[in-house]
């Protein structure tokens, strides 16, 4: 799995041009699943994300988390994210998870999520056209790969 992760003072999700979701300060997650993911990937990242300490303290450093800020958190399915641009110009996306394998997964985070206490979530569609507006804060920007685990 592949997230890129943005700490942000507001954002919206605006589905299908039907539905819109938003969060105040918070993260933004963009998940990328893929073939070889599984549930030990799930449980790892969710909790490397709640714990990543990127919110400031009363000093201006960054030494909070999202469970120390009881923030809010929005997460969207994005496969573009398992883009390889080895060979031409144009990314080829065979990593990414097909929806049968990626479903599954995409749930469980959101469930393994929806389970921490103080935390407000609020998700995309999955497999829906989707726009994301954002003001991201400070800016902060943080890409987390859970085969890497850097």
């Amino acid at each position: 799995m592949r997230v890129v992760i943005q700490r942000v003072t507001k954002a919206q999700v605006v589905i299908d041009k039907k539905e819109t979701r938003s969060i105040g300060e918070g993260l933004v997650v963009l998940l990328g699943i893929e073939m070889i993911d599984n549930p030990k990937d799930v449980e790892w990242l969710v909790n490397k994300i709640i714990n990543l300490r990127i919110f400031n303290d009363t000093e201006g450093i960054m030494n909070h988390s999202l469970l120390d800020t009881e923030g809010h958190l929005m997460v969207v399915s994005q496969f573009t994210l398992m883009a390889s641009s080895k060979k031409g110009n144009r990314p080829s996306y065979i990593r990414a998870a097909n929806h049968v394998h990626a479903i599954p997964l995409y749930e469980l985070f959101l469930k393994r999520v929806q389970n921490q206490p103080g935390i407000k979530l609020v998700s995309g569609t999955f497999g829906e056209d989707m726009q994301i507006e954002l003001v991201n804060d400070g800016p902060v920007t943080i890409q987390i790969d859970s085969k890497i685990r850097e």
